[in-house]
């Protein structure tokens, strides 16, 4: 039996404790067991992402292996591998769309974030980013809105988008049952999630209805129709790789010609003036990664305020792994600062 099938049985929860324990160990035994740092492309892989890289090659996942069903039962069950204690002062409550997240100490006329979680359009739900919507609630002193959108390939595009808009619309609807203001709503999300949110924000605009005043997207997908170089500097390795991209698009949109639509490419929009500023966060060890600096540097040309960030030395998925490792959190925690600040700004 390999090993990683040998790993595959152990429960979650020990699984768990193991993870954690190695990253608690001092950095110099961490060191030893991962091997020698990992530079790429002027970049130094954080220790804590090459550890969390070396866990993921024992157990050798890939969902080139796996049918959708099962792929995202393994995603929901990660949860309890990489995710910590409850954050505690956060409430939660089922609604239509998804899940409305509500940190104490915020009252009525609340800004909110509407939150689409990552997964490729084929994996992840509220459930799996639980946890990064908690830790955004707090730290940013924000509600969330947690929408639970179609998934392909049962569900291909357009549907995941239509059910993003649709998030969008309930809150702006439904503010006074939320306790929200209307005029502060936010669109976020991370990676596919990310490309949702982007989406949502360009659709919004376009079609001249209520409109998010703030944009928060961590690594997304951006343009499905051009090959950049960090897709080539990161092909393998590095959590999600060039095999899981083309996974996950021929379920979302298996019509290649329809991955120009900019429902899907928003960075091949002819025009993206008038949109709500954005903070963009990319990660460095990310095939994702030029695609979302080249949609930052799109937008400042359209006029519209962006921070561009990129966490030079994480990979793809870091919001999921905050409970992990220091570096994940202060990650994580800068996204948070920047919605609140972006919400902030335009309350005045």
């Amino acid at each position: 039996m390999r090993l990683a099938e040998v790993v595959a049985r152990v429960p979650v929860g020990v699984q768990a404790a193991v993870v954690r324990a190695v990253v608690g160990m001092p950095a110099g035994v961490r060191r030893m067991l991962v091997g020698a740092p990992v530079r790429v492309d002027g970049q130094e892989l954080a220790l804590e992402a090459q550890l969390v890289l070396w866990f993921n090659r024992l157990v050798r996942h890939s969902f080139l292996a796996e049918q959708p069903e099962v792929a995202r039962g393994r995603m929901d069950r990660s949860r309890g591998l990489i995710g910590g204690p409850a954050i505690p002062g956060v409430a939660t409550r089922e609604v239509p769309v998804g899940r409305v997240y509500v940190p104490t100490g915020v009252g009525e006329r609340a800004p909110l974030l509407v939150f689409y979680h990552g997964g490729g359009w084929v994996v992840g739900s509220v459930d799996s980013h639980d946890d990064v919507c908690r830790f955004l609630a707090w730290h940013a002193g924000v509600k969330v809105l947690s929408v639970e959108y179609r998934l392909a390939p049962e569900e291909p595009f357009p549907a995941a988008v239509d059910d993003a808009m649709a998030g969008f619309r309930y809150a702006v609807e439904n503010a006074a049952e939320l306790g929200i203001d209307p005029e502060l709503i936010a669109v976020g999300g991370d990676s596919a999630g990310g490309n949702l949110a982007a989406v949502t924000a360009y659709q919004a605009k376009r079609n001249d209805s209520p409109q998010p005043v703030f944009q928060m997207l961590l690594y997304p997908a951006v343009d499905a129709t051009t090959r950049r170089a960090s897709r080539d500097l990161f092909t393998d390795g590095y959590f999600l790789t060039d095999a899981d991209i083309d996974w996950f698009c021929d379920h979302y949109c298996p019509d290649v010609e329809q991955r120009g639509d900019v429902r899907i490419s928003v960075l091949g929009a002819e025009d993206l003036s008038g949109l709500p500023a954005a903070y963009i966060a990319t990660a460095g060890f990310d095939p994702l990664r030029d695609e979302g600096a080249a949609y930052a540097e799109r937008l400042r040309e359209a006029g519209v305020p962006v921070v561009y960030s990129c966490q030079r030395d994480l990979i793809h998925g870091y919001a999921s792994f905050f409970a992990v490792g220091t570096r994940f959190r202060e990650a994580l925690l800068e996204a948070a600062t920047a919605l609140r600040l972006g919400l902030a700004l335009n309350g005045r």
